[in-house]
């Protein structure tokens, strides 16, 4: 299958901080990718420069034939600062059509894409105003107003954060039929593996501003290959198969990214001292692993491994 968006060697840089370092990636229709790691490590802004609101500094974004800028729609984490509390819902969905100048069939296509995302009947909900509805049902305007514009490919920057544990799973829940209804593809940003393992297809590992680590979900959650997947593994309640790991310090400052394995001063391998006894330890700090390519299927960058 050709991919509906390949990402090679992109790099976004702040100044002297790089936030995305070198990341090859491929997107395939009708797949929910999880875009996986801790707070900074560039999540984020990978999405933001395939939206177009980020420029990267090298690389490249290729996109399938046929998908334009309006194929991309973007899920925020707060649906309530997402919304305008000024308009109707009915005019929140409607906003992506008029500045598309495609409003052929608006009444229509505002109806179906809130009743696509759970809001029945469309009626009920076209005349209120976001204050009045719950937290929940503001996120599923947020979807309808993607969903309005027949998108190839959502971005959902942490989509369930700010919701009661008691929507999350019916949200990820409507997320994933959307993906089997139309055919869409999903690039989801978390630091949870809980919601990857529920919803992903495969899952992308990234750690200062590269992927480590790539994979089918059940392959990967299953038997994680790279340390740093490892460690945000061993602290999902649904895992008992991994050793609970703990690790120390922070992600390092983007602007002064460690030589070697950009991992290796967190590492536990290395503070174990088991990357020593094997060997290996002067490649971690000294040897850049690589990333792993665009169309891997499953791929860790770890010295470890190459033994």
């Amino acid at each position: 299958m050709n991919p509906l968006v390949r990402i090679e060697g992109l790099s976004v840089v702040f100044g002297d901080a790089r936030a995305v370092d070198g990341v090859d990636l491929d997107v395939y229709p009708g797949e929910v990718l999880a875009l996986v790691g801790e707070s900074g490590s560039g999540k984020t802004t990978l999405i933001r420069a395939l939206q177009g609101l980020q420029r990267s500094a090298a690389g490249t974004i290729t996109f399938a034939d046929g998908l334009s800028r309006h194929g991309i729609q973007m899920i925020f984490q707060d649906p309530t600062g997402a919304l305008n509390p000024r308009q109707t819902i009915y005019e929140i969905v409607a906003e992506g059509l008029r500045v598309a100048k495609s409003r052929t069939n608006e009444s229509a296509k505002v109806a179906a894409a809130l009743a696509m995302s759970g809001l029945r009947p469309a009626e009920r909900f076209t005349a209120r105003y976001p204050h009045e509805v719950s937290g929940g049902q503001r996120q599923r305007v947020v979807i309808a107003g993607a969903m309005v514009m027949e998108p190839k490919l959502l971005l959902a920057d942490e989509p369930v954060a700010s919701l009661d544990a008691s929507i999350r799973g019916e949200i990820l829940a409507l997320l994933r039929a959307l993906v089997d209804e139309t055919g869409l593809a999903i690039l989801v940003v978390t630091h949870d593996l809980g919601l990857a393992w529920n919803i992903a297809d495969r899952v992308a590992v990234m750690y200062l501003g590269r992927i480590v680590e790539v994979g089918p979900t059940e392959e990967l959650l299953s038997d994680p290959q790279h340390p740093y997947t490892k460690a945000l593994l061993s602290v999902v309640p649904e895992t008992h198969h991994v050793e609970p790991q703990v690790l120390t310090g922070e992600i390092p400052d983007p602007r002064n990214i460690p030589a070697g394995c950009r991992f290796h001063l967190r590492c536990p391998v290395v503070q174990s001292g088991a990357a020593e006894a094997g060997g290996f330890v002067d490649r971690c700090r000294g040897v850049d692993p690589g990333i792993p390519a665009a169309d891997a299927v499953r791929a860790a960058a770890c010295h470890a491994l190459d033994r």
